[in-house]
This record gives structure tokens, C-alpha cells and sequence, in this order.
């Protein structure tokens, strides 16, 4: 009998090879030529297919921008969340992994024990009044005899200690395929993270760029603030010549006050967008006033910006990635579903030591052991396996859309970016003709007017168009610097390389 054991025993382990449910494949979708704009851009700064910069901010060569970004994978609290999101999901991932690993649990215990006159053991026929063979403790073998001149069983000691081992044969695969999803489902936590950070860091260099660039309006319009005063006192030493009125005098100051009236909005939004950087590294309001609060011109363009290559896309963008990994999750979860149609088998056994008296239970005549397998064979589930296998089946084709969708968005995204990014510099090309233009009709409606052959209001006029014309090369500027991020977000780009080396950085 033991042979036949013996042999049966390496036949269920080569069927545990068998696995139900369709195996996972990689989905593949068609690579447009999306990159193919890079060819007739016309922008000074052009995108070009080259190897792609993973540490895309550092393109502005801003060493303040370079700092600030080298902090904030460690120092922002919602990639701190998602690191530890990713750690659960490992967690999860090693859980489902020790269902494939026999179990096997050791325990001891001492009961003090009473038989019932009343219970089970007086089917056997024994009532108290008979007087059983004590036992080597001294009590009766059953508990249930009285003792002389007492009333009921005496009560008795019973020591025990042993070991418990379990393990179920995955025939069907059904663990394996739990395994499965939960690295798929570990996978898409790592992705999300990426996206996270991809996304904070997208977030802080847009706010860098709004603070430089609010910090050159505000010089614009201190620059104007300074000009409108030397015209009011002009208007007056004109007035006290005799030469105008006094509604050039009135005019003028009313131009000083409205250029006066930004400047306090503008300081205002430097340091709100200050405030901003700062929680993004998890700092306290105002800390990174002594770093940020000097007057720095907004980043330049680089002369170009390596877009990578198409088919490189797919693996670089986190969330392209994570609804890979959730079909993969999705794709295993259907065999799991179908597992459970099917018996499941475990080998179960117990050996140990069962003794009345503590000083003989360590003997050899004290054990026991139990060893066998057992079987569980679904018979009637109420329709809740076929309903749970569709279920299963409809999130795969769920899954499935999400994916395809995700392809689709990402290569709108690129191909958006590279649009706006040319059209925006071709904007400021323009934009910088006309502030050019402004600055000399200035010039000459000041001269004109000095000499008595211009209106001041014509001057006004010239001047105000000069302080928008500068106000929207400034946003102009940052504009396409903001419009440069949101092309290397959607390039994708920005943390470990891949999801194997981000096992060492969080302990595993």
C-alpha cells in the first residue's frame, strides 16, 4: 500500500503542470507615424527623433529647476503614497504566493477533562455505579465511573503535542493563476506610481515656469510703473510751461496708478506659485521663499528636444503600462474562475504525541499521526461559478477596451504637443516683432510730443500697447516652456528605468 503511495504520489505532481484558462498575450496595436510632424516643424526649438532624455527638465538647464526635481521623488507626499500602495500590493502578491507552499503548524495543549454520566459515553453502556480498571494516572479510562463515596466522574488530565501540515495539489492551477493576478495587479501599482510621479513632476516644473515667468512680468511692469512716472513729471513741468492742460497731468497719473494696480496681483501670484513648489516637496508655506524669491528670467528653449522613437512609446508611458499589466490581471482572473469548476485536492497529515500523564509523553508509545488526502468536488454552487466566470470574462473585455483606448489617448497627446509646441514658438516669433515695434513708436510718440506735435493721449495709447505687447511675449515665452513639459509628459519618462531595478529602492 505504501508503495502504491510512493508511486502515485510523482503522477499528481506532474499533473499540478496543467493550468485552465486562456494564457495572457501581450496586446499589440499599430504605430502611427506620429513623429512625422518633427519634419516640418518650423519652430527655432525642434523636436527630432533621437534617444529619448529620461531627466527631460533638465532640457531648460536650470540648475535651480535641476534641484528642485531632484528632490521631489523623495520628498512628495503623493509618491510616497503610491510607494506604499505599490508596497501593499507586494504584500498581496507575496500572500497569494504562499498558497503554492504546504502549511504546516505546530501546537500543544493541556486540557482537564470530565466525561458526562448523562453523554455520548453511556452508549457504550458504562454508568457510574460500575467501577472501571483505573488508569496508569489513577482515573478512570473514561472519565465516567465515580469514585468511592463521590457522586459523578472523576476528571482527568490530557496532554498533547504535535505538528499539522496541509497542502493542496494545484491541478487546475487555480493558485498559479492567483499568483499571476496579484503580479499583474503588483505591476500596475508600480505603473501607477510612475504616473504619479511623472505627473508631479510635470507639475512642478509648470509651476517654476509660472513663477519665473511672473517674476519677469512684474519687472515689465515696474519697467512701464518707471517710464509712466517720468511722464507725469513731464505733464507737469509741460503745465507749469504753459504748453498743455492739466488733463495730460491727470492722464498720466491715471496711467502710473492702473500700472501700479498689477503689481500687487503679480507679487501676490509669485508667491502663491511659490507655495505651490513647496508642497510638492512636503514644505511648510514660505520655506522656499530664499530659493525662489529672486528675480530669475523664465527658462529657455533648448535648440532641440529628443522625442525618442515611436515604437519606444508603448513601454515608456506609465499608463499605457498599467492597463497592460490590469489585462494581464484580468486575462489570469478567468482561469481562476474556471479552476474552481473543478475538485480540489489537498494532501493532509498530523503527527504528535497524546499522553494522560506528563512524564510519558515524550515515549514512543504516546504517538500518533494521521496522514491522507482529501477531495472537494463542487456538486450544486447555485449558479454563483458561472456567474462569477462571466463576470471574470466581461472585466478581460472591459479590460481589453481600456487598453486599446489608453494606445489611442496617448498618441493624441504626442501628437497635440508637437502641434502646439511649434505653433506657440512660431506665436512668439511674432509677438517679439511686435514688442520691438511698440518700443520704437514710444520712443518717437515721446520725441514728437517733447517738441508739441503729438496729443499725450496718443502716447498713452502707444505705451499701453507696449505693455501688453511685452505681457504677452512674457506669457508667450512661458507658454512654450509649459507646452515643452506637456510634451515630454506625454513622451513619458522620469523614473526607474524599469520595474525590476525598483525592487531593491523599496526592500524587496
Amino acid at each position: 500500500m505504501k508503495a502504491k503511495i510512493v508511486l502515485a504520489l510523482p503522477a499528481c505532481l506532474a499533473i499540478t503542470g496543467c493550468m485552465v484558462g486562456p494564457d495572457f498575450e501581450r496586446p499589440t496595436a499599430a504605430t502611427p507615424q506620429i513623429f512625422d510632424r518633427t519634419q516640418t516643424a518650423q519652430a527655432p526649438s525642434k523636436a527630432v527623433e533621437a534617444a529619448f532624455v529620461q531627466d527631460w527638465w533638465t532640457l531648460f538647464d536650470d540648475s535651480v529647476l535641476n534641484a528642485l526635481e531632484q528632490r521631489l521623488a523623495d520628498a512628495n507626499l503623493d509618491v510616497a503614497a503610491a510607494s506604499a500602495r505599490l508596497l501593499q500590493s507586494r504584500a498581496q502578491r507575496r500572500i497569494a504566493g504562499a498558497a503554492e507552499w504546504p502549511t504546516l503548524d505546530a501546537a500543544a495543549s493541556y486540557n482537564r477533562e470530565r466525561g458526562s454520566e448523562n453523554g455520548i459515553l453511556s452508549l457504550l453502556g458504562v454508568t457510574p455505579s460500575q467501577r472501571q480498571p483505573e488508569s496508569a494516572s489513577g482515573d478512570a479510562p473514561l472519565g465516567v465511573s465515580a469514585l468511592p463515596g463521590h457522586k459523578g466522574s472523576p476528571a482527568y488530565n490530557l496532554y498533547q503535542a504535535g505538528f499539522d501540515a496541509s497542502w493542496e495539489l494545484d491541478i487546475w492551477g487555480r493558485v498559479r493563476r492567483s499568483v499571476e493576478t496579484a503580479s499583474a495587479l503588483t505591476q500596475a501599482s508600480y505603473e501607477d506610481r510612475n504616473a504619479i510621479l511623472l505627473s508631479a513632476r510635470a507639475e512642478l516644473a509648470r509651476d517654476y515656469i509660472d513663477v519665473r515667468s511672473t517674476q519677469s512680468l512684474l519687472e515689465i511692469a515696474r519697467q512701464n510703473l518707471a517710464i509712466a512716472r517720468d511722464a507725469v513729471k513731464l505733464t507737469q513741468v509741460r503745465v507749469r510751461e504753459g504748453v498743455t492742460t492739466d488733463l495730460d497731468v491727470a492722464n498720466a497719473m491715471a496711467q502710473r496708478e492702473t500700472i501700479e494696480s498689477l503689481i500687487p496681483t503679480l507679487e501676490s501670484n509669485r508667491d502663491t506659485g511659490i507655495n505651490a513648489i513647496g508642497l510638492l516637496l512636503a514644505e511648510q508655506p514660505g520655506a522656499l521663499q530664499p530659493i525662489l524669491a529672486a528675480t530669475r528670467d523664465t527658462p529657455s528653449l533648448p535648440h532641440q528636444v529628443p522625442v525618442g522613437f515611436p515604437s519606444e512609446l508603448a513601454q515608456r508611458r506609465p499608463d499605457i503600462k498599467k492597463a497592460e499589466a490590469q489585462l494581464h490581471a484580468a486575462t489570469a482572473s478567468i482561469g481562476m474562475a474556471k479552476a474552481d469548476f473543478y475538485p480540489r485536492i489537498a494532501l493532509n497529515g498530523s503527527a504528535g504525541f497524546q499522553s494522560l500523564q506528563l512524564t510519558n509523553l515524550a515515549d514512543w508509545a504516546s504517538g500518533q499521526f494521521v496522514v491522507g488526502p482529501s477531495i472537494t468536488f463542487p456538486i450544486f454552487e447555485g449558479g454563483r461559478l458561472k456567474g462569477t466566470l462571466q463576470l471574470r470574462e466581461a472585466q478581460q473585455q472591459e479590460a481589453a477596451i481600456v487598453y486599446k483606448h489608453t494606445v489611442l489617448e496617448a498618441w493624441r497627446e504626442v501628437d497635440d504637443a508637437l502641434l502646439v509646441y511649434d505653433a506657440e514658438q512660431r506665436r512668439h516669433a511674432r509677438l517679439t516683432n511686435v514688442v520691438s515695434l511698440n518700443q520704437r513708436a514710444l520712443g518717437i510718440a515721446q520725441q514728437r510730443y517733447k517738441a508739441g506735435a503729438l496729443d499725450y493721449l496718443d502716447v498713452l495709447n502707444v505705451q499701453k500697447q507696449l505693455l501688453d505687447a511685452q505681457s504677452k511675449l512674457e506669457e508667450s515665452k512661458a507658454t512654450a516652456a509649459e507646452n515643452l513639459i506637456t510634451l515630454c509628459k506625454s513622451l513619458g519618462g522620469g523614473w526607474e528605468s524599469s520595474y525590476e531595478a525598483s525592487l531593491t529602492v523599496f526592500g524587496e
